[in-house]
């Protein structure tokens, strides 16, 4: 089984082109399975080989993450990385069936996104940042993220190429290597125009479109890890004076929500975000509506269950209306 993991690995990064973040993550799954599946069948003298697996032992490997309390989200990303293999397998004509299609994937749990306020997101980005090299890429950093919702990973993965300044457009390279071209805000350019400014060996005119390169780098001029760039998000939420945790997941989120609330095109936002289902979309509707349902208690006086001063009514008991 260690073999055809391996296999399974070079199939992932030559032929499918996933990206090494995507094909760390199976293998790290497989890796767990091939552990459960060798624990379960060793004892009793069997190998632990792809073809000797059958859906009762890949019910077993969920059981257990089921066990260790892992959030369902984390167990169906699991189960889908034992079926990419076996389905591997299968087309490799290594076995004759496949055992993860008969197992059901879990009901995700219903999670709303969490996301700012826009008077939130105004306190994170008009903080005062210092004229200086690091401060003017960490503003750029936090601009870029809201202007244009875009991922950890692609955030990253912008080169300086990748800005069409005059067009006002960014070209990203999202999962599974899939590029689109997006807009980004005046705001976030000029920021970006800035940053490069400063950066050393960066003269005006190299900050247009023809200069190569990562677009931001730590202070070793090495492009910035996606490890870095949260732990920047974390030193500049934390100046902001918003008493809570914010992830750079959570700028994604409250982009998607707040051009849901200005009334942008579902479409538009999926093509924006670099979704491949509408549906992953669709989350961002609920966020919304309880946004709304939250302006409306406050301010409609029947929702805050009072009466109003123009309809005295009845104070007898049972007057309060329900919400």
């Amino acid at each position: 089984m260690e073999q055809d993991i391996k296999d399974f690995a070079n199939h992932m990064q030559i032929e499918r082109n996933l990206s090494g973040h995507t094909s760390k993550g199976y293998i790290c799954d497989l890796k767990q399975f091939m552990n459960y599946i060798q624990s379960a069948v060793e004892p009793h003298g069997q190998k632990a080989s792809a073809a000797a697996v059958d859906h009762i032992l890949v019910r077993g490997f969920l059981r257990s993450l089921y066990v260790a309390k892992l959030k369902k989200v984390t167990i169906a990303r699991k189960l889908a990385a034992v079926r990419a293999f076996y389905k591997y397998l299968l087309r490799e004509g290594r076995i004759t069936k496949n055992p993860a299609e008969l197992v059901h994937t879990p009901s995700p749990e219903k999670h709303v996104p969490r996301v700012l306020s826009v008077d939130e997101i105004l306190l994170i980005l008009n903080l005062s940042f210092r004229d200086e090299p690091l401060e003017l890429r960490d503003r750029a950093i936090m601009e870029l993220f809201y202007s244009t919702g875009i991922r950890l990973s692609e955030l990253v993965g912008v080169n300086i190429t990748d800005i069409k300044f005059s067009q006002g457009l960014i070209k990203i390279r999202g999962k599974g290597r899939k590029e689109r071209l997006i807009p980004v805000g005046r705001a976030a350019l000029a920021a970006i125009e800035l940053h490069l400014k400063g950066r050393a060996g960066h003269s005006v005119e190299k900050a247009g479109e023809g200069s190569a390169g990562p677009l931001f780098l730590n202070a070793r001029g090495q492009r910035l890890t996606t490890r870095s760039v949260a732990r920047i998000v974390d030193r500049i939420v934390a100046r902001s004076g918003i008493n809570r945790k914010i992830s750079p997941h959570a700028l994604r989120h409250s982009f998607a929500t707040h051009m849901m609330d200005a009334g942008a095109d579902l479409r538009a936002i999926q093509e924006l975000l670099g979704h491949e289902s509408l549906s992953t979309t669709q989350k961002y509707t609920a966020v919304s509506i309880s946004r709304l349902m939250e302006v409306y208690d406050r301010a409609h006086p029947k929702a805050r269950g009072g009466v109003s001063d123009e309809d005295p009514g009845d104070n007898s008991a049972g007057n309060t209306s329900p919400r």
